[in-house]
């Protein structure tokens, strides 16, 4: 019997580099296209582009830069940032294969001395979730408005009760993930004046299904936001990849986390 584990890092409380996301940032390194290296991993193009797009916004500089043109016509590249938190993760890889080793040596598996250890982690379901860095947060008789300085240079506005803000003890200067789902995010042409958070992008990807469409929107500094909205919508604003458009969101559907 051998004892085994796999090395994954967190950001900001949320999955960042698992073993899966490393070999895909490999590939992409020595393919420099998102679709052969989804191949070599191997995953979907889609779930590669997804795991891309939660790295980038979670990171503080992003970690994969699309190119176009060129005589190749564009591809995909690592970025400085990206190859040094390779470079880490290398390092952290060869000292946790030691430590394993080291453990089984003093480890009497055979005869169950060492009990198994179960490491549990939340899951979310929401697709939004964007790393900032508290610039203010006002408080009132019950809510507090936190706002947040995106990575891309944009700012956010979150709506939390004064409780969560003292349980999380959350200051100006710390990093926070601001969450929120896809069905919250308003697709539109333009931003209203009269909302806070109203970010124009440009339109990555379009899935279509049968009553509703995903699309993920980049808003700047390789960072994406996910829009579901009904066919009857996405036909109404004439959704196509590449057009510009505005995402919005109410302060109080953002949750916050660390």
């Amino acid at each position: 019997m051998e004892l085994s584990s796999t090395l994954s890092l967190d950001m900001f409380g949320k999955p960042f580099l698992l073993g899966k996301r490393i070999e895909l940032l490999y590939a992409i390194s020595e393919y420099g296209s998102i679709s052969k290296a989804a191949k070599a991993v191997p995953m979907s193009y889609k779930s590669a582009w997804e795991a891309v797009d939660v790295m980038n916004n979670l990171a503080s500089e992003p970690i994969v830069e699309r190119e176009t043109g060129g005589k190749n016509g564009g591809g995909t590249t690592i970025t400085p940032y990206g190859q040094k938190l390779l470079e880490t993760y290398t390092q952290l890889k060869t000292e946790h294969d030691h430590f394993l080793e080291r453990l089984s040596q003093l480890s009497d598996l055979e005869h169950g001395t060492l009990k198994t250890i179960e490491r549990f982690s939340m899951q979310l379901s929401a697709r939004n979730q964007l790393q900032g860095k508290v610039l203010n947060v006002e408080t009132d008789g019950v809510n507090a408005e936190v706002i947040l300085q995106l990575g891309h240079g944009k700012k956010l506005f979150a709506i939390v009760t004064n409780e969560a803000v003292e349980t999380m003890q959350i200051k100006v200067g710390e990093d926070i993930t601001a969450i929120f789902k896809s069905n919250s995010v308003e697709l539109g042409i333009a931003c209203q004046e009269t909302l806070s958070n109203c970010w124009k992008g440009k339109i990555q990807q379009i899935q279509e299904g049968k009553e509703h469409c995903k699309v993920t929107v980049e808003i700047g500094g390789q960072r994406s936001m996910v829009s579901v909205v009904s066919r009857n919508r996405a036909e109404s604003l004439q959704l196509g990849e590449g057009k510009e458009v505005s995402l919005s969101i109410q302060a109080n559907e953002i949750i916050l986390g660390r």
